[in-house]
């Protein structure tokens, strides 16, 4: 996504967006075809969480039909969004594969025609982990699911982290190093408030670095 669109995706915004997509999906045609999207990284943590309040764009896993492009396409148009605000893009890296549709859960149904799933919990962690982009929002956004969880009286367990990786990857799956000494560290430390705001501030400044 180009760095010179201003526009940003909220908690306040995302589900107006989501639905105007249906609207045109349906307008179009999609009414005798259902579609699905499982949204996934910074979406699925808006959605899902409070501790971040934005996401450039919305990644998701797509099953429509090719009218599908026309309407992300008209609601880019109308709301002034990037052309590649929804995309498919994630199915290009590592952390995709295709039992995220398996485990993801069930969130909201619009113009009674998109179904929308997100993925949450250990099982986005897992998928940051497996991402491990250390000028994104990748171990952030894992400390901030497992701060919030924490607080909520529902903490993820290592246990519970390493049978979602497996769940997503396989039983041959490993964690890269640095992945491997990051939740190490984590674990071992406990105040993930306090790590977040070091982690971020290191994100920042590997994104400005990576520009």
């Amino acid at each position: 996504m180009s760095s010179e669109h201003k526009v940003e995706i909220t908690k306040e915004n995302i589900n107006l967006y989501l639905q105007s997509v249906a609207k045109e999906y349906r307008k179009l045609g999609g009414k005798s075809m259902p579609a699905e999207m499982v949204l996934i990284g910074g979406a699925s943590v808006l959605i899902n969480y409070g501790f971040r309040g934005t996401t450039r764009d919305i990644d998701a896993l797509i099953h429509a039909s090719s009218i599908m492009k026309d309407a992300i396409r008209r609601v880019s148009d109308q709301y002034g969004l990037p052309a590649d605000w929804l995309n498919a893009d994630f199915m290009q890296t590592d952390s995709y594969t295709t039992k995220l549709w398996q485990y993801a859960s069930y969130y909201r149904t619009y113009a009674n025609v998109l179904t929308v799933r997100t993925v949450a919990a250990e099982y986005l962690i897992a998928m940051k982990l497996q991402s491990g982009r250390r000028y994104k929002h990748d171990m952030s956004d894992v400390l901030g699911i497992l701060e919030e969880h924490r607080k909520s009286g529902d903490p993820i367990t290592p246990e519970r982290i390493q049978k979602a990786f497996a769940d997503l990857y396989g039983d041959s799956a490993v964690l890269s190093d640095y992945a491997r000494t990051f939740m190490e560290q984590t674990m071992r430390d406990g105040d993930y408030a306090k790590l977040y705001t070091s982690i971020s501030n290191e994100e920042e400044k590997a994104k400005e670095e990576n520009k």
